[in-house]
């Protein structure tokens, strides 16, 4: 089934309590909370925000959740004048041109399981935005289980960002490549999101993508833990419980200094919310450069194959 099928009768909609109560919905809500305020977002309330960001921009314009701007992570989530994500005033003109102000509850889903709702998640979270939210089950779930949807494109009036970010708030949630290099051979724990094959060195990139590195591997000392071991097979993230087994099996801690990556950025934004803001682990930053950076590099050190342990 593709994310635009129809669901037949018994694929609907679960019933409300088996959403509800999983986290806290100040960084997590469920469909039915988005349900429960549809009319709200549609009606481009100023104090509420919905947005879809999908991996494959043309899914807004065959059907998105009533009041639901579209964005497009390629044009409107990169800065236009540096290989980089926005500077702070892309970022106000952003958020200004999409009726965000300081107020706004944002509330974010999107294809594959929230990969760029994540990022844009992260980006906020960087910038200080002090509400944002994601969607569980993105924009997957609220198709595939008869929540309402339009083709009517959402365009709320433009906004002032009242105290519009002149710098990050949050710089602690990002790595650069100099911290990456400080963090080598150190007791930071770097996990690479990214699919086995990509973390031995065999393939550059997932099948189906066009941008790639010259190098395979990944980084020394690097975990593989595939960013799909967040969710459920029907997009959900899993409990918590579940979630902590995922991470502490492979010797991952919540007081552990951790960074996370994959190839562009996308996938590992979900693991690094998973890790910061669902299991609440001390200190984990998310290296956005990832792999078509590292991997492209003059001079720095890159491992193939498994891990060796001994």
């Amino acid at each position: 089934m593709t994310a635009d099928t129809p669901p037949d009768d018994d694929q609907r909609r679960p019933a409300a309590a088996s959403l509800e109560g999983r986290y806290p919905t100040d960084v997590l809500v469920s469909p039915d909370w988005v349900d429960a305020r549809i009319d709200r977002f549609a009606a481009a309330d100023p104090d509420l925000r919905l947005l879809e960001v999908d991996v494959n921009a043309s899914f807004y314009g065959e059907g998105h959740a009533p009041g639901a701007v579209g964005v497009d992570w390629r044009t409107e989530l990169r800065s236009a004048t540096a290989h980089d994500i926005l500077s702070p005033a892309e970022m106000t003109a952003f958020l200004e041109s999409n009726g965000i102000d300081e107020e706004t509850t944002v509330v974010i889903y999107g294809d594959n399981r929230n990969w760029f709702a994540a990022h844009l998640y992260w980006q906020l979270t960087y910038y200080g935005h002090p509400d944002v939210r994601i969607m569980d089950g993105g924009r997957e779930y609220w198709t595939e289980h008869g929540y309402p949807t339009t083709t009517e494109p959402a365009d709320p009036p433009a906004v002032t960002y009242g105290d519009a970010p002149e710098a990050p708030a949050r710089p602690g949630v990002r790595a650069t490549r100099t911290d990456v290099r400080a963090a080598l051979d150190t007791d930071t724990e770097f996990v690479d999101v990214r699919l086995p094959e990509e973390f031995r060195g065999e393939i550059t990139k997932p099948p189906g993508s066009n941008e790639g590195a010259m190098r395979g591997g990944h980084i020394p000392g690097a975990t593989n833990v595939f960013w799909a071991e967040n969710v459920r097979p029907d997009g959900l993230f899993k409990s918590r419980e579940r979630l902590s087994d995922v991470y502490e099996s492979r010797g991952i801690f919540p007081d552990d200094d951790v960074i996370v990556y994959c190839r562009i950025g996308e996938r590992s934004s979900v693991t690094w919310f998973v890790l910061e803001e669902l299991l609440g682990y001390e200190r984990v930053r998310h290296y956005d450069g990832s792999w078509t950076e590292w991997g492209n590099m003059i001079g720095v050190p890159i491992d193939v194959g498994e891990p060796d342990d001994g």
